[in-house]
C-alpha cells in the first residue's frame, strides 16, 4: 500500500522560509516523479514543482526563483524548500507521486496547511 505523509506546514511570516516533507512508503521510490502541489481556498489545485531526476525539475511561474524541490531517494523522502513566501501562497500543499511516464498522478498525500501572514 502506497502512503505519501506530508509533514512542516504551519504558519510563517511572509519573506520567511518553511520546508516541506514527505515521506514515501510502499513503492519503489526511484521509479516515480515526485511532485507539490497546492489549492488555495477558492481556488483549482496547481503544480507547484516536480522532480523528474536528478537534473529534470518543473516549477510553476509563481514559485521560480523562491522554491526548490528535492529528494533523497535513500530515504524514500521528497522536499518543498520555501524562500521568500507571500500571502499568496497560502494554500494546503499535497505531495504527489506518478510512474516515470505516466500522465496522471495516482498517488497523494493528505496534505499539510501553509499559512504566511502579511
Amino acid at each position: 500500500q502506497v502512503q505519501l505523509v506530508e509533514s512542516g506546514g504551519g504558519l510563517v511570516q511572509s519573506g520567511g522560509s518553511l520546508r516541506l516533507s514527505c515521506r514515501a512508503s510502499g513503492l519503489r521510490f526511484g521509479a516515480y516523479v515526485m511532485a507539490w502541489f497546492r489549492q488555495a481556498p477558492g481556488k483549482e489545485r496547481e503544480l507547484v514543482a516536480a522532480q523528474y531526476n536528478v537534473r529534470a525539475t518543473y516549477y510553476g511561474d509563481s514559485v521560480k526563483g523562491r522554491f526548490s524541490i528535492s529528494r533523497d531517494d535513500d530515504n524514500n523522502i521528497v522536499y518543498l524548500q520555501m524562500s521568500g513566501v507571500k500571502p499568496e501562497d497560502t494554500a494546503v500543499y499535497y505531495c504527489a507521486a506518478k510512474p516515470r511516464g505516466a500522465t496522471e498522478y495516482d498517488h497523494w498525500g493528505q496534505g499539510t496547511m501553509v499559512t504566511v501572514s502579511s
